[in-house]
């Protein structure tokens, strides 16, 4: 069994993220122990672990409600979960799209800055005119 602390160490999750899960009903079944402190077996940390990656995911909270009871009545519930997942799954690829776009733009503009510094390539800004010139 794991103390709070140790469930945070292993899961990557803030306390206070942890406990509020718990709170929340994300983790069913959360032992208590004579202190009454929770604490969590390997199959908590292992749900646990499921859940941080579904929130960077993307999943709101309710979302992992509905995922968390679809996952306890079953097998029945594969084909629901593999449709929330699905979505995640293309909006996580749009995600990526966009932030290869932006990589593509901070790799264009270090190249350009690289150019304007070793003389290769003249200043042009967007924003600074050149006096004398009309737009």
């Amino acid at each position: 069994m794991h103390t709070m602390k140790e469930t945070c160490s292993l899961t990557g999750l803030a306390y206070e993220t942890l406990k509020y899960y718990c709170n929340e009903g994300l983790v069913p079944n959360v032992k208590r122990d004579s202190r009454n402190r929770r604490v969590f077996d390997d199959h908590d940390v292992a749900w646990i672990k499921d859940l941080n990656c579904l929130k960077r995911c993307g999943m709101s909270i309710e979302e992992m409600k509905k995922y968390l009871g679809y996952c306890l009545e079953g097998q029945k519930t594969i084909p629901l979960r593999q449709v929330m997942l699905n979505e995640k799954r293309a909006a996580l690829k749009e995600h990526i799209a966009e932030l290869k776009a932006c990589l593509k733009y901070i790799d264009w503009k270090q190249n350009f800055y690289a150019d304007v510094l070793s003389g290769k390539t003249p200043y042009i800004s967007n924003l600074i005119r050149v006096s004398g010139k009309q737009d």
